[in-house]
């Protein structure tokens, strides 16, 4: 970590990622608050709402860096207007609030934490950061506009400022869909996937944290956008069979075939309609479990020299360690 005597400033340090990047940063000795809605019992605070411009720009006061980890993080479709307004709301004007009073407060450099939802879908291509196409969820086209108010600010206050979209992030401590599945798979709960074929990126939270110092520290990523991902894309089964072997259960021989997930899917989109809320299996999860989301990390790899080096096994095992 570059030793500028500068203050750090975590919004969203109560969070999965917020808390370990807060963790890992007094473990290096640097200097750093908490931004929030209220304050942290067990470090310094400022307190502001992303919608109050006035009280961002104060908190943002004498700061060197912002690590902007807060947002609305929900990412399946959105089952109602209201829903999308608060996608746009929190992750796009909360951001563009957050970013302004940053520029404004003289801070020199801000770390985004964006998400891989905010490209397009990349069926069965491992998708870098051109990949063509508009994001397809309301949480997703969130985070792209915010991305664009991101490197927005940079240009006009001459602010080093990153975008990081990050796939799916695993951990202790996590609330992700993978913790979910895993909860699920302790308890004997979960089917065992079929075979696929199909890839999906991960990266455990440990190196997303190592990432955003790095480009928060770099010159070289100024004005950039990087996906995170770790170098296992596993299928969907190898996920299940991986979890359970950081378990210490015994491989499952059989599995539930693709076409009775799908139709007990289209069971819960029908429940769904009815009562007006999500069905823990509809068609939306079985894609997210027999479908591809790989995304390539090359590009920060070949410009910053970050790498992920949490291989998968043991990421799983820290993530039952709590």
């Amino acid at each position: 970590m570059r030793d500028d005597g500068g203050m750090r400033l975590i919004c969203g340090a109560t969070g999965f990622i917020g808390g370990r990047l807060a963790r890992e940063l007094g473990r290096q000795g640097a200097a750093c608050a908490a931004l929030g809605r209220r304050s942290v019992p067990e470090m310094a605070s400022r307190v502001a709402a992303l919608d109050d411009r006035a009280a961002l720009y104060a908190a943002c006061q004498g700061a060197h860096t912002v690590f902007h980890c807060a947002g609305h993080a929900h990412a399946f479709a959105a089952l109602s207007q209201r829903d999308a307004e608060l996608h746009w709301r929190v992750n796009r004007e909360g951001t563009r609030n957050l970013v302004e009073a940053a520029g404004q407060a003289g801070v020199r450099r801000f770390v985004f934490l964006s998400s891989v939802k905010a490209m397009a879908e990349p069926g069965d291509v491992c998708a870098d950061e051109d990949f063509p196409g508009e994001p397809n969820t309301a949480y997703g086209q969130a985070k792209r506009a915010a991305e664009a108010a991101v490197l927005a600010a940079g240009q006009r206050y001459g602010m080093h400022v990153v975008n990081l979209r990050l796939a799916m992030v695993y951990g202790s401590g996590g609330r992700g869909n993978l913790e979910r599945m895993a909860r699920l798979v302790r308890r004997g709960w979960f089917p065992p996937l079929p075979e696929t074929g199909n890839r999906r990126s991960l990266t455990h939270v440990d190196d997303v944290v190592a990432a955003m110092l790095r480009v928060a520290e770099d010159d070289r990523a100024n004005g950039k956008t990087y996906i995170v991902a770790g170098p296992e894309a596993p299928s969907g089964r190898q996920l299940y069979d991986a979890l359970r072997g950081a378990l210490g259960l015994p491989p499952c021989r059989w599995s539930v075939p693709e076409a009775m997930l799908r139709g007990a899917a289209r069971c819960g989109d029908g429940l769904a309609i009815l009562c007006k809320r999500r069905m823990p299996l509809d068609s939306e999860a079985v894609d997210r479990l027999l479908g591809s989301a790989w995304y390539s990390p090359e590009r920060i790899a070949r410009e910053l020299g970050w790498q992920a080096q949490i291989p998968l096994h043991e990421g799983l095992l820290e993530m039952f360690s709590c």
